[in-house]
């Protein structure tokens, strides 16, 4: 299987290599995908070193699955050329998830609506996925009618700029404005801030919950409150 991984020096790109490399998925040819900043660079991968090509390129590989980790707005744009082409994407970013006609999957509840002509698969939050999976034996069995819901995760699973932060600030440093993912210290602080606020009060981070349970569960009249709180903690994904 020839696999493409959009987005594969970042923080979750890297991961899914890994993983890939980990659970021994029949590769055989692996196209590792970043933006311009990164073509020409190498990737390890499967003790064998693979030069980062850009989006073009790789379309023009021809992968048969490509996963996509490189955020929403690439997601938008590069995902239905490669699907177009014949190519299944596997979507991590926000883009997809909520999206009618995609289908929102976590395999071990609902892999089995994935037909052969869906050529987006959208992957949902990585809360959601932890969430889903221990609350849809209960939900099968029983049912569920309301769910409050509170999220513990990483200042630094913002990305590498939180990372960046939150060691400096570790150091005793005071970063700069443009240095700062968040307009606070992060370390040893917590804040009820995960992603940006909406109109609604809720932040984008807690409406995924929301929403993307409803949506795997496939019932929109779960009540469903959440909070998502940052903590400082050092690891977790990048969010997503």
């Amino acid at each position: 299987m020839k696999v493409a991984v959009v987005g594969a020096t970042g923080m979750v790109g890297r991961v899914m290599c890994d993983v890939l490399e980990e659970f021994n998925v029949p590769v055989t040819s692996f196209i590792p995908v970043a933006s311009a900043a990164s073509v020409g660079t190498s990737i390890l991968f499967k003790g064998e070193y693979f030069q980062v090509v850009g989006l073009e390129a790789a379309l023009a590989s021809a992968p048969d699955l490509a996963l996509f980790s490189a955020g929403a707005s690439v997601s938008t744009e590069w995902a239905p050329k490669f699907a177009a082409a014949g190519i299944r994407v596997i979507d991590n970013s926000s883009a997809w998830r909520m999206h009618e006609h995609i289908k929102l999957v976590v395999p071990e509840i609902n892999g089995d609506i994935i037909a052969s002509d869906d050529m987006i698969i959208a992957n949902p939050n990585c809360s959601t996925i932890q969430m889903v999976m221990a609350l849809y034996p209960v939900y099968k069995a029983y049912g569920i009618r309301r769910l409050v819901v509170s999220t513990y995760q990483s200042f630094t699973g913002t990305g590498a700029k939180a990372v960046a932060q939150y060691q400096l600030e570790k150091d005793g440093k005071i970063p700069e404005a443009g240095q700062m993912a968040y307009p606070y210290p992060i370390f040893e602080n917590a804040i009820p801030q995960c992603d940006v606020f909406t109109d609604c009060g809720y932040t984008k981070e807690e409406l995924k919950l929301i929403h993307e349970t409803r949506k795997i569960l496939s019932d929109p009249n779960i009540r469903i409150t959440a909070t998502a709180v940052r903590i400082p903690v050092h690891g977790g994904h990048s969010e997503s």
